[in-house]
């Protein structure tokens, strides 16, 4: 320690920095006996201790403490003691050991200071059930269970369905288990449970139990808004005739809510006015019921008031509530009111009931019968037509047709409006001629009416008489130019007449007017075709498809124009797109159908072929092509299986025994012969049929020559027909008989050639294969050593 300088002054933080200290000289540590006896016992075996508790004294000398006297460190370079034994004293406990450093590392075990080496971890400790805290977890997910299946069962009419002992069980258990073994919140559990138990008391009409349990949780300062449980306390005494506590609740209950909930406010009133009706306290009853009336007025309130004012007699005050009744606004209105919806069959049966009853017939009676006595006539023409338009909402159009027929005497506007309407149904049930009838009607009523004079075109239109349609149309939009019917009228009309070029004007005015019209953008598609420019067309097609995606007949459109411009790939996602939203469009099938046969995928081919034998069943074609595609894409056993099918349903079908004659031929079947027979039977009665035919045809003629040459030749016309007698009976003789097999008397070949629906295959592209007779150009010639190989 000569070397080690303590700082004196303890200003000065920089003293000794630079002294020198040599315990931390590493060049004679092999020639340091005590560290050499240290390095060899450091390793977790330390020499014996000679002290057997802290802080006695060690080889006779006390360990030093930050209170004790200081121990001069001993070693042979002034460093700190280790684990040798020096001058009889034990190394001082370190924490060599704490950190990782054990003995162990000289007998060949590996570095492992955070104990990775031990094995894997211990297994995590089960779940223990029985503390009370899974305990209580378990009774409370039995009850929220119990209160769901309760509810559901009350949902459904099944009242007895859960039994309430389950829940009160389930509830008195879990307040058990908070109350003995570990307390929890349970405010919200018990009140769900709680007012779940007394519904079902009263559902079960056990009132005393569950007025007890409404009490429960009334008295509960815990459960907040509780007070208006006493509505339902309230309602429990008006079912057991308890007028007087009924009220008394239902009065509580106003007083704990706030004027904020005026809706909750007014039925307790209305609730409290009931309740004075059936204690026949009518006056107090007027009171609650003229509140309501004045606040919030509705139907059954008003009800209830005419009521009490009749009970007591005041016939005026019943004619003012009569009038208030009378006010209340329904939410209806007054066009819906009589129209029946489609869904709710009483609705309309109520409807029905009431639209012509006695009530109803005189409002509208006196409603007419005034308007009309008053200044106001036009109104009530007005009224008459709207009535007429509300017919025809209804789809009674001979309601319509009728109250529209008594216009026809009255002024020319209203003579032209009902007119038209008129004109307009009798056009709709293709009655042209009455169509046309009350077109003139309407037009000589008021030539100014652009409707009218729509009318009049349709019917000239229907009857092709285009260039007076034309006219008419002209004249509709001389009177009303944004009249949008005359001027797209106006447009197919130029088509019909093959003015182009004026009807492509019309309809672009008409796409200015009407931007997303899918009509007027399918008619300028179509124009653009007609006048050979097809991109335009497909311009516009593609316009119509943002407005109406779906649409199958543009989408095939689409693909045709792509398929006559050459692009295969686009005509296939087109029609693709058809066939998926209407998968019965047969020229989309067939063109797919070819699309897939012509790119040599016949499998892909056969599944459009099959959605068409599913349309047209009875239309042989197809199943020949979907044979067909089986024996192109080489299975021919499902190829032959097809065939067979088809001639089990069309037994006599030239073209399909001549594929099966063909196949059976080239798969070298028995069944060759067999359906060889069969199609010379069918050939042979083909020939018969066409025979016969041919005959009837020439004796017809022949008769038809035989009465212009008159009766003079009568005995000559009498051999004349005993010979032709002779020649049928001699032909019928030639005939083989009907149980034996239809053959030809000469010997005739068998024609067992066919037509392939699909086409002719795809020819195998050339090679450089030689024939087989053909001799090699090198025979002659003999190969020398060096031409062979090594």
């Amino acid at each position: 320690m000569e070397n080690v300088h303590l700082v004196e002054d303890e200003d000065d933080i920089y003293s000794g920095y630079n002294d020198y200290n040599a315990t931390f000289d590493s060049e004679e540590l092999d020639n340091d006996e005590g560290f050499q006896q240290a390095v060899r016992t450091s390793h977790g075996r330390r020499p014996p201790m000679t002290a057997k508790f802290p802080g006695t004294a060690i080889g006779g000398r006390p360990i030093g403490t930050s209170f004790g006297a200081r121990i001069p460190l001993a070693s042979s370079l002034g460093r700190p003691v280790t684990g040798a034994i020096q001058d009889g004293a034990a190394r001082p406990m370190t924490a060599v050991r704490a950190a990782g450093y054990t003995s162990a590392l000289t007998r060949g075990t590996t570095f492992d200071p955070l104990g990775q080496s031990k094995g894997p971890a211990p297994p995590l400790e089960a779940r223990n059930d029985d503390t009370p805290e899974e305990k209580i977890k378990i009774l409370e997910k039995r009850v929220n269970e119990l209160i769901a299946e309760s509810c559901i069962a009350h949902s459904q009419g099944s009242l007895q369905l859960v039994s309430i002992g389950d829940l009160n069980g389930a509830k008195q258990g879990g307040r058990g288990y908070r109350k003995n073994s570990y307390p929890l919140p349970h405010t919200q559990t018990d009140g769900t449970v709680l007012f779940n138990l007394a519904n079902q008391y009263a559902n079960n009409d056990m009132y005393p139990e569950a007025l007890n349990t409404y009490q429960v949780i009334v008295k509960n300062k815990m459960f907040t808004n509780a007070g208006r449980l006493k509505v339902n306390m309230a309602n429990i005494y008006f079912k057991q005739k308890n007028y007087p506590k009924a009220i008394k609740f239902y009065r509580m209950a106003l007083d704990q809510i706030s004027n904020a909930h005026k809706e909750t406010r007014i039925k307790i009133l209305q609730n409290i006015g009931v309740v004075f009706v059936r204690m026949g306290q009518y006056s107090d009853a007027v009171t609650s019921f003229e509140h309501i009336m004045s606040e919030s007025p509705n139907v059954r309130t008003g009800f209830n008031l005419i009521l009490c004012y009749y009970a007591t007699g005041d016939r005026d005050r019943m004619k003012k509530a009569f009038q208030k009744l009378i006010a209340v606004p329904l939410g209806i209105g007054e066009e819906d009111k009589y129209i029946p919806t489609n869904d709710d069959t009483h609705a309309n049966l109520v409807t029905e009931a009431i639209k012509n009853d006695k009530l109803h017939q005189m409002e509208r009676e006196r409603c007419v019968d005034m308007v009309k006595s008053s200044q106001y006539v036009e109104l009530a023409n007005d009224l008459e037509i709207n009535k007429a338009i509300t017919y025809l909402r209804q789809k009674d159009f001979k309601q319509a047709v009728e109250s529209l027929k008594m216009f026809e005497k009255k002024d020319s506007r209203v003579k032209s409006a009902a007119a038209t309407n008129l004109s307009f149904l009798y056009f709709l049930e293709k009655d042209y001629e009455q169509a046309d009838r009350y077109a003139d009607l309407a037009m000589s009523a008021d030539r100014y009416n652009p409707a009218a004079l729509i009318n009049k075109g349709n019917t000239c239109f229907v009857r092709q008489d285009y260039d007076k349609a034309e006219e008419f149309y002209r004249e509709a939009l001389r009177n009303d130019s944004s009249c949008t019917e005359a001027l797209y009228n106006l447009g197919l009309t130029y088509k019909r007449l093959n003015r182009l070029e004026e009807a492509l004007d019309g309809f672009l005015k008409l796409h200015a007017i009407l931007r997303n019209s899918s009509q007027v953008m399918f008619q300028l598609a179509h124009l653009y075709e007609l006048l050979d420019d097809p991109q335009q067309a497909m311009d516009w097609l593609m316009q119509l498809i943002s407005v109406t995606p779906t649409d199958p007949q543009v989408l095939a459109k689409l693909g045709g124009l792509h398929d006559l411009e050459g692009d295969k790939p686009q005509a296939l996602q087109y029609y693709s797109e058809s066939f998926r939203h209407f998968p019965s469009n047969m020229a989309v099938i067939e063109w797919l159908g070819a699309y897939y046969i012509e790119t040599q995928f016949c499998e892909k081919a056969i599944q459009y072929f099959e959605r068409a034998m599913l349309i047209q069943p009875t239309q042989v074609k197809w199943q020949l092509m979907v044979a067909s595609c089986y024996r192109r894409s080489g299975n021919y056993q499902q190829a032959l299986e097809t065939y067979k099918d088809i001639h089990r349903k069309f037994p006599e079908n030239i073209e399909c025994l001549r594929f099966l004659v063909r196949l059976c031929t080239d798969m070298g079947m028995k069944e060759v012969q067999e359906y060889a027979t069969k199609m010379k039977k069918v050939e042979k009665m083909k020939e018969i049929r066409e025979q016969r035919v041919r005959s009837g045809r020439e004796g017809s003629a022949r008769a038809r020559r035989e009465g212009r040459e008159g009766s003079a030749d009568s005995g000559n016309s009498s051999q004349g027909n005993s010979s032709r007698g002779d020649r049928l009976s001699t032909k019928l003789k030639s005939l083989p008989g009907s149980n034996e097999p239809y053959e030809s008397s000469g010997q005739r070949d068998l024609d067992a050639s066919y037509v392939d629906p699909l086409g002719p295959q795809t020819e195998r592209p050339k090679t450089a294969a030689k024939k087989r007779g053909d001799e090699s150009d090198f025979a002659d010639e003999e190969l020398g050593d060096d031409l062979l190989p090594e």
